[in-house]
């Protein structure tokens, strides 16, 4: 008894909390063909990534949808996205089962979110080349200025509800949305601070507003009509963040500079 007792201080200790009861029903529809496939954007290193050289997934994302994925009792499978405009094309499809995302009113529609796992203030912004005399973006928010987005992507839903006088330069992928700005067709490139950095680092003179337009909130998404399954992945994601495992999974990624585990109400 008393061995027993000693293990169970010691879960406590480690914050190994007990996990959630998966329910039958949870279980059917979170993993309806018998394996938890997880849609992993690896266009944003904060969500995901893919090796180079043995084109593993990794990230934030994977961490967390594997822990996500023994809870329940399925084997998960990784499902790679280069942008974020096909993953959310594939939601009413039968292609994944969750997919992590940054949370926004428009997505609504089609996905039910589960508490956001990861925040950072201030960390959407704009890239500008190196001939910009833009400080902030009431300087870039002008009649006739552009601003080069990925459709679909939380940057450019942001900026389409938020700007007053420029318009939203939609690009497919990152790399479009990059070169829009590069070769002269966008004053600027949205997105969040940590890719951004790498892109200014290829572009010399290029850099960021000192500024931001929005913060980042990014949580768990499940289909719509998944309820059960959606409840379920609210409990296991409040618990990640409790006892360290969305903490866990950021310091493994590498990207605790940038973000942080979201509070309590997502923030």
């Amino acid at each position: 008894m008393k061995k027993i007792l000693c293990i169970a201080a010691l879960a406590m200790v480690h914050g190994c909390a007990q996990a959630p009861t998966v329910s039958a029903e949870a279980k059917a529809q979170l993993a309806p063909h018998g394996e938890l496939r997880v849609a992993v954007l690896t266009s944003n290193p904060i969500i995901g990534s893919k090796d180079p050289r043995s084109g593993e997934l990794t990230g934030t994302t994977v961490e967390l949808a594997r822990r996500m994925a023994a809870r329940a009792g399925v084997p998960a499978r990784m499902i790679e996205y280069s942008a974020i405009n096909r993953l959310m094309e594939d939601t009413a499809k039968d292609v994944w089962d969750v997919a992590a995302v940054g949370i926004d009113p428009a997505r609504r529609g089609i996905v039910d979110y589960a508490p956001a796992h990861l925040a950072a203030d201030g960390f959407l912004t704009v890239l500008v080349p190196p001939n910009s005399s833009a400080r902030t973006m009431a300087d870039i928010d002008r009649p006739g200025a552009r601003i080069a987005a990925v459709r679909g992507a939380a940057p450019a839903m942001v900026l389409e509800r938020t700007l007053k006088n420029a318009s939203v330069a939609f690009a497919e992928n990152e790399n479009a949305a990059f070169a829009l700005m590069k070769d002269g067709n966008a004053e600027g490139y949205a997105q969040n601070r940590f890719m951004l950095r790498a892109r200014a680092a290829t572009l010399p003179g290029a850099r960021m507003l000192d500024d931001a337009f929005a913060g980042l909130r990014i949580a768990f998404a499940v289909p719509k009509n998944r309820p059960a399954a959606a409840q379920w992945v609210t409990s296991f994601i409040e618990e990640a963040k409790a006892t360290g495992d969305v903490q866990r999974a950021i310091d493994t990624a590498g990207v605790g500079a940038d973000v942080r585990v979201a509070a309590a109400d997502g923030n």
